[in-house]
């Protein structure tokens, strides 16, 4: 990167903050301009509000780990990559912590046990299996096993007062666990950057993005206040706007980006702030998905703290809408069809009937319906207490498939131009728990000739850097103890 090189973020997300950070730290002259078509940072996915703000290391969310299918112990490994991916997580905020970037971990990061429950005999098998693989693995130190309504009580009293004692249960218990607001995150990096000279705009929405005869990219950008255009160039592109990822990819024509398409889902949260109820609850409770749904509507009862104040959220209910945004439009979906996606869409819709019935389903379904399925983490619960929100959505990829036609893709992808001078990102969970993993990937494909020369400050930002903590017992303990320590956190 020369020194007059020219960044441009588009989406002013936990995803942009975070390569932003990393670029101002590992190469501070570089020009960064960043674009957000809404009036403020964080508003979309980042939004503490939008997301359940889980620090997803795989230590409660058994889609991560799904069950073998003859009956022995399941794999851990992908719960493993995702947990390894937290940590560089962790590392990299206590850096910027001890380097003065973020504040008090107060601000935007809390202890919060992570659990796991299951009802009925085959999921209580499951569930016992799963810990068995786990248990003895370094990044889940710690684990703990029940069957009893007794511990499972002390654990979270809410899941058993008032519950059926005949019907098996099983739980698991993790304190290292944590609860992450990423729009705190996500307002402190900004404000890093801009101390550093990096031009915030919003309400900027970036509507053209062409290259140039001389190689670098031409973008036209609209004040959506004034509908007044400006351009800007720049060497490299990142394209970080969540859902409008790939609008944006496909209008660059780069050839990475042919054959994408997004699955919207939206999603809604039950909420209560009833102080009797939080103080009752300490703890981020996942359990199985109903059958039909989505990864991303695993059921869960959390613990969230946002501006110092406790609440507890349960969901997400899927909905469904052709927007790639919460903020985006009703045309996102029909728009982003193009010959080379259009066989990947025609094969996800028909070889995923039972999907689209779910969210269907789960569209018609009313507050009180919906409150129902509350009863069954919660079977004491009123629904006086708690209100109905709607959470962000979430965008998850299609891409090609030789033997299919087309797949749905849960998890996250950078795409990237050849000469790594656009990369985008699609797709939603782990998103923002793993900006930091991602992140890094980005700077390796679009910057590859100055990566090896980073290397040694990125290990100094992150000391596991370049290794696996999970074949190594004495680091593994080291680095969750020192990022513990530093981040105010228990286990």
């Amino acid at each position: 990167m020369s020194r007059d090189s020219r960044v441009v973020l588009i989406g002013a997300g936990v995803m942009s903050a975070t390569l932003g950070t990393f670029i101002k730290l590992l190469s501070p002259s570089t020009q960064i301009q960043v674009f957000e078509r809404l009036p403020e940072v964080a508003l979309e996915s980042s939004n503490p509000w939008n997301n359940a703000g889980t620090g997803h290391a795989a230590l409660c969310e058994l889609n991560y780990m799904p069950d073998s299918k003859d009956g022995s112990l399941p794999s851990a490994a992908k719960a493993e990559s995702i947990n390894e991916q937290f940590q560089l997580s962790r590392q990299f905020w206590s850096y910027l912590v001890n380097q003065g970037i973020l504040g008090d971990p107060d601000t935007f990061i809390h202890s919060t046990p992570h659990m796991t429950f299951v009802r009925g005999a085959k999921d209580v098998d499951y569930l016992n299996r799963r810990f068995q693989a786990l248990k003895d693995l370094p990044l889940f130190a710690g684990m703990k096993y029940s069957e009893d309504a007794k511990e499972i009580a002390n654990w979270a009293p809410l899941l058993i007062d008032g519950r059926n004692s005949d019907e098996p249960i099983a739980a698991t218990y993790i304190e290292s666990g944590t609860d992450v607001d990423f729009g705190s995150i996500t307002r402190q990096l900004f404000g890093f950057l801009k101390s550093k000279g990096v031009e915030v705009r919003t309400s900027a929405e970036v509507s053209s993005l062409v290259r140039t005869q001389d190689g670098d990219w031409q973008l036209v950008v609209t004040d959506t206040s004034t509908g007044q255009k400006s351009y800007s160039r720049a060497d490299f592109v990142f394209v970080g706007a969540g859902g409008w990822a790939l609008k944006l990819l496909q209008k660059s024509g780069i050839s990475e980006a042919k054959g994408y398409g997004t699955f919207p889902v939206g999603g809604q949260w039950l909420k209560t702030d009833n102080p009797a109820v939080v103080a009752k609850h300490q703890a981020k409770v996942y359990s199985q998905a109903s059958v039909g749904a989505p990864p991303m509507s695993v059921p869960h009862l959390d613990t969230r703290v946002v501006n110092g104040k406790a609440s507890l959220l349960f969901g997400p209910y899927a909905t469904a809408n052709p927007k790639f945004l919460k903020n985006g439009s009703i045309w996102d979906l029909p728009s982003s069809i193009r010959p080379a996606n259009l066989i990947p869409y025609l094969a996800v819709g028909f070889g995923n009937v039972p999907l689209i019935k779910y969210l269907v389903g789960e569209l018609a379904k009313s507050k009180r319906k919906k409150f129902e399925s509350l009863l069954d983490f919660y079977p004491k619960a009123n629904e006086s207490d708690w209100e109905l929100l709607n959470a962000g959505q979430r965008a998850q990829v299609i891409k090609k498939d030789r033997k299919k036609g087309g797949v749905l893709q849960f998890g996250t992808e950078v795409v990237t131009a050849n000469d790594g001078s656009v990369s985008g990102l699609l797709g939603a969970s782990p998103g923002a728990s793993t900006a930091v993993h991602v992140m890094l990937q980005v700077l390796q494909r679009s910057f590859s000739s100055e990566f090896d020369s980073w290397r040694p400050k990125l290990q100094e930002i992150i000391p596991s850097f370049g290794t696996r903590l999970s074949d190594d017992p004495a680091a593994a303990k080291a680095s969750l103890a020192a990022t513990a320590k530093t981040l105010k956190l228990r286990g």
